[in-house]
């Protein structure tokens, strides 16, 4: 598992205390690399090409943080318009 975190920067748990905490999402991408990796016979590189087209980059907390206080905006003036 440490050797596909190092090789797949999509895929990087939670750490808590020195352990690895895996988020659903982790988990389904680990079946994808495993599926494209054995399954399939894609390289190590052919399969984080593929990846890449799904998962792109990832984005920062602050980044995530920014856009869901941008849509807690967006809810708050639909709420508004839909109660007058």
């Amino acid at each position: 598992m440490r050797f596909w975190e190092r090789e797949f920067p999509q895929l990087s748990p939670a750490k808590k205390g020195g352990q690895r905490l895996y988020s659903p999402q982790d988990i389904e991408l680990i079946f994808k690399i495993k599926h494209l990796v054995q399954e399939k016979g894609f390289t190590l590189e052919g399969a984080r090409k593929e990846l890449s087209q799904f998962y792109g980059k990832k984005t920062s907390s602050s980044e995530v943080l920014q856009g869901l206080e941008e849509i807690k905006v967006e809810l708050k003036k639909i709420k508004e318009t839909l109660s007058s």
